[in-house]
């Protein structure tokens, strides 16, 4: 073991989020700094960070989840930060992990976690999650969120990554309209950075995407074995890539009518 003890700051973003953000609070406890940025929550979230005598909260605009994450980064003190979602929760078995794994001589510069998808209190198994990883544990001298992805943000480390034993706790399923909110607001997100990245959108795409996700997860990844909840998961997730296909759509009319406004 090392002769100083590493400090560690646990990193969050929230929006609305009363009713998970306790559980996840609670669960980084043991970090030497928990700091919140909240996008001006309208449901007692922000109140609640406030008066959490172990939170920092900062109010900021939310743009997209990567400007946002990264704007939370530069908050840390610290060099080791946990990052993590407002309906995630660390296990007092992951919880150890970390704590050893950043404090052994020989640490790496990230770590992947993989998630235990949890649908109203009840385990997902499969629905296409089974293998989700996303890196949560890294030096922030040694990461940063690349610019080319505003959902589903991307880290570029600066070095080696291991993946850790234990599971994330992810709490993704609260009901049917806060699901189906979230996936339409990913697709349109997507949308935008399909655009910016000049994707063109094609009927054909429409017509294919949604039904091979659905099929894919599904089918070829097991959602069957997750009986209502998978059909339900599925269903939503494919959902979230119809709006992606029509907000693009959206998007590239709008800039059409934008140029002919602007033509001599």
């Amino acid at each position: 073991m090392p002769n100083n003890i590493e400090k560690l700051s646990a990193l969050i973003i929230t929006y609305n989020e009363i009713g998970y953000i306790q559980k996840c609070i609670e669960s980084v406890s043991f970090a030497d700094e928990i700091i919140v940025v909240d996008s001006y929550s309208t449901d007692g979230t922000y109140e609640f960070l406030v008066e959490h005598p172990k939170v920092k909260v900062i109010q900021h605009p939310f743009s997209n989840f990567t400007s946002q994450k990264a704007f939370t980064l530069k908050q840390a003190t610290n060099d080791w930060v946990l990052f993590l979602d407002a309906d995630e929760v660390v296990s007092k078995k992951l919880e150890t992990e970390i704590t050893s794994t950043i404090n052994s001589d020989n640490t790496k510069e990230a770590y992947w976690f993989y998630r235990k998808f949890m649908f109203q209190n009840k385990p997902l198994n499969f629905s296409g999650w089974q293998t989700d990883k996303n890196y949560r544990l890294f030096r922030k001298s040694k990461a940063q969120f690349s610019d080319k992805k505003i959902v589903h943000e991307t880290l570029e480390v600066n070095g080696s990554s291991e993946i850790l034993k234990e599971k994330l706790t992810h709490y993704c399923y609260k009901d049917y309209k806060d699901y189906k909110g979230k996936m339409l607001k990913y697709g349109k997100l997507k949308a935008k950075e399909a655009f910016y990245r000049e994707k063109k959108f094609t009927y054909l795409a429409l017509l294919l995407k949604p039904s091979w996700k659905f099929f894919n997860h599904y089918f070829l990844r097991l959602g069957f074995l997750d009986g209502k909840k998978g059909i339900t998961i599925c269903y939503l997730n494919a959902l979230g890539v119809l709006e992606y296909c029509k907000e693009l759509k959206r998007l590239e009319k709008k800039n059409e009518l934008a140029y002919y406004l602007v033509m001599p």
